[in-house]
């Protein structure tokens, strides 16, 4: 979007959205609608040609044996950890700052979160306290790692984790799409083995290199395509990718009811196919996807040049911005978080928060037995965390307005 286009028509002040969809689709409007009216014109409106087209596309994008769409990122979720067999009473390692369908999938099976708190720079889980909890605890039966903000977890040592005491891994790369993960040098094809209870088959992760795909290591990654993702539909849509047959063929049973042949139910399954017409439109825009990565790695550079230009980088916490990071979102911490917000919101600045209250400590999970304090890192940074706006075509000035404003507002 143009400069003059985000002024506002009274006065001269920018109106910076998070993300601006609307420019985004304007941008590729033809080949959109034709995708759309190509799905119209066919009849095939669930799963189908199309559907079948985009799976190609993302194995073959990521590295992966198998791609199964569905229809969110929280079923990828809920049917990978039901494909791995999951349920009742089994206990599943999650961050407890992350968004709620990752554990949510766990609950609904009748499984037990444990919550881990989080790395203060990454945000991502303590992999000191997972390895800690794996000493003490031979009930857990699974991981979701999570490559939040869009930067990835260190796979290298939590699979050698997982692989000492025999665990699934299920990547939730639902905000990290097109993000590099760096393996060790000692890394081969054969490194990580896992005994898989699914015809008797062993899962290996496929080591072409040393740098694999966020959601291409686990046994099975998750994938969201909500609008506002880096990879994102017209509606909801999500992605199960995995290397092993036998998971492969238990997540397209599973979606459609668990059926096989049709109308005939081996096991009781989800209604979670993804749409043609969804399915049509990520095919268009898959194929812009690493310039928008890229695009989005140069806005992060760039904020945290100007923050460091007027020294708020000694009073903010700004990401890294490190190799295989995608950026879905970039997120400070600053004190007084959400008068900033208001004061950014009167310049016509968007903002967010990601994520204003630890999963521990909701309500639905008080049975659980978690107090306040008892996962301190999460607990503080969900009090000073705030998104900035991450749209793709933030033009230079537009970010340094939005910089200009907080210092502003922490100088006032």
């Amino acid at each position: 979007m143009t400069e003059k286009s985000r002024l506002t028509s009274n006065v001269l002040r920018f109106t910076i959205p998070m993300l601006d969809l609307v420019n985004q689709y304007n941008q590729i409007k033809p080949e959109i609608d034709s995708a759309i009216a190509e799905v119209l014109a066919s009849g095939e409106y669930i799963l189908g040609s199309k559907v079948q087209e985009f799976e190609q596309n993302i194995a073959e994008f990521l590295g992966a044996k198998y791609a199964i769409g569905v229809a969110s990122g929280s079923d990828a979720l809920l049917l990978s950890l039901h494909a791995l067999g999951i349920g009742k009473g089994d206990e599943v390692i999650v961050p407890t700052f992350t968004f709620f369908a990752t554990a949510g999938a766990v609950s609904r099976l009748g499984a037990i979160p444990v919550f881990v708190d989080i790395d203060p720079i990454t945000y991502n889980m303590d992999l000191n306290q997972v390895e800690e909890i794996l000493k003490k605890d031979n009930h857990i039966k699974a991981v979701i790692p999570v490559h939040l903000f869009g930067l990835p977890i260190d796979m290298n040592r939590l699979m050698k984790l997982t692989e000492e005491y025999n665990l699934y891994v299920v990547e939730d790369a639902c905000q990290a799409i097109n993000a590099d993960i760096y393996l060790n040098n000692t890394s081969n094809v054969s490194h990580f083995t896992f005994k898989s209870n699914l015809n008797n088959t062993s899962h290996v992760s496929r080591l072409t290199s040393n740098v694999q795909k966020a959601g291409t290591i686990g046994h099975t990654g998750c994938f969201s395509f909500f609008p506002s993702k880096n990879l994102g539909c017209y509606g909801d849509g999500g992605m199960v990718v995995t290397n092993d047959d036998g998971i492969a063929e238990k997540i397209r049973v599973l979606r459609v009811h668990g059926s096989k042949p049709k109308y005939h139910h081996s096991v009781v399954g989800y209604n979670s196919r993804l749409d043609s017409i969804q399915a049509a439109i990520l095919n268009v825009k898959l194929k812009y996807l690493n310039k928008w990565t890229q695009k989005r790695w140069q806005v992060a550079s760039i904020y945290n040049k100007e923050f460091e230009k007027l020294g708020l980088d000694e009073i903010l916490q700004c990401p890294e911005v490190t190799e295989g990071h995608v950026f879905h979102q970039y997120v400070i911490q600053v004190d007084r978080r959400d008068e900033l917000a208001t004061y950014l919101k009167g310049r016509g600045i968007a903002t967010a928060v990601y994520y204003p209250l630890p999963l521990h400590l909701q309500e639905c999970f008080r049975n659980l037995g978690y107090q306040e304090g008892d996962l301190p890192v999460a607990e503080k940074t969900c009090k000073k965390v705030l998104a900035l706006p991450i749209d793709p075509e933030l033009t230079e000035e537009e970010i340094r307005y939005v910089v200009k404003s907080i210092n502003e507002f922490i100088n006032k």
